[in-house]
């Protein structure tokens, strides 16, 4: 194969990895909304969670957007065949962002008909499906997905479908296999920590926080619980390898682990990340005054997620398998877009710090001052 395009699929498949990656660790908003009526007791406290995720719930949906987007335009037959077959799944996902997106707006305008608690509830069901099914599509990277994939088809004027779902389900077939679950609450989990956290480091009220600090170790404990269960699972697993030579996918005892002895530097982003999340969690548990546990565990997320995503991509390995046909698993090599679209595209992503160091810029503006009481009774613009 053209060293430049393996080097280009390579490059894009690290670009995704880190788009999935930012997006596991801005699903805090979703953690915060789930969070709504546990820790907030007064309609003011409500009202500062919804305001301190509010005003980043713009990033999450855009870097969902974004992610979606970079598949379709990389690895078009990944995006036709998971978001055009496992459809319902999507779009239930897709669903409670919108109801996230009208709860922010709405919910404080005057005369809405629906009341403002009805759009906090739309926020928690949001905060709670959202995270549980992002993570349970996460996890079919590893699991597999029901489909098939015949190219041959693309020459049949009266259907040129290449993939197809074998079954009617359309993506809720995933939610029958326990470990996409456990992944799925695993992410759940985290997103509350990593909630839990920016709580802490976003909002200046005694009670509040102390509510906050209190309900961070077992939603601590629970997340390392579902997430030490995939890992385990993961590391012993038959994966679905790649023979160069032939292209010809065949399954391999323990592949991800092998994948991270044999690609040290993922491991290596891997134990970093692991090791930043718990640090982050640890100290602010141990210490009540520490806040910036958020930004040792976000980097942690993101490193850790990256890793795994790497895993699951890099190493002649299948990134989305299929349980239906093993040889219709998806790979980099045949699932990826022409060299001149991968080219073209690579450059355009050299804008991506500038849009980068822009998120960096808006993120400090909106943390300069940390939310409280006295803010929300001012009024302005406020969610």
């Amino acid at each position: 194969m053209n060293t430049t395009y393996l080097f280009l699929q390579q490059y894009w498949w690290f670009l995704i990895s880190l788009l999935g990656a930012l997006l596991v660790f801005l699903l805090f908003v979703q953690g915060g909304n789930s969070l709504l009526f546990e820790v907030a007791k007064t309609e003011e406290q409500r009202k500062m969670l919804v305001n301190s995720t509010g005003r980043k719930w713009e990033f999450t949906f855009t870097t969902l957007v974004t992610f979606g987007g970079a598949f379709f335009a990389s690895f078009p037959l990944f995006y036709s065949t998971s978001f055009g077959g496992a459809y319902w799944l999507w779009m239930i996902i897709l669903f409670t962002f919108i109801l996230q997106a009208v709860s922010y707006e709405f919910q404080s305008k005057a005369g809405n008909l629906l009341g403002k608690k009805t759009y906090q509830v739309f926020l928690v069901i949001n905060g709670v499906v959202g995270p549980l099914l992002l993570g349970g599509a996460v996890a079919t990277f590893f699991t597999g997905s029901n489909f098939l994939i015949n190219k041959e088809n693309i020459g049949n004027q009266l259907m040129p479908v290449i993939s197809s779902w074998a079954n009617a389900s359309h993506g809720l077939d995933a939610l029958l296999n326990p470990w996409n679950v456990i992944l799925g609450l695993a992410v759940f989990f985290l997103s509350r920590v990593i909630a839990l956290l920016y709580f802490t480091n976003n909002i200046d009220d005694a009670e509040l926080n102390g509510r906050i600090r209190k309900a961070l170790p077992a939603n601590a404990g629970l997340f390392l619980l579902f997430f030490l269960l995939f890992l385990f699972k993961l590391l012993l697993m038959n994966g679905y390898a790649v023979k160069p030579e032939t292209r010809e996918i065949v399954m391999e005892p323990y592949k991800y682990l092998h994948n991270l002895i044999e690609m040290p530097v993922v491991l290596s982003l891997f134990l970093a990340g692991v090791v930043m999340v718990l640090f982050g969690i640890i100290r602010t548990i141990l210490n009540k005054t520490y806040t910036k546990g958020v930004w040792f565990s976000g980097i942690g997320t993101v490193l850790t997620v990256l890793a795994l995503f790497l895993c699951a991509g890099y190493n002649n390995t299948a990134y989305y398998p299929s349980t239906a046909d093993i040889q219709s698993s998806l790979t980099l090599a045949n699932s990826c877009s022409s060299m001149f679209t991968l080219k073209t595209m690579a450059i355009v992503s050299l804008l991506i710090p500038f849009v980068v160091a822009y998120i960096f810029y808006a993120w400090r503006a909106l943390d300069r001052k940390k939310i409280d009481v006295r803010e929300m009774n001012e009024g302005g613009h406020a969610y």
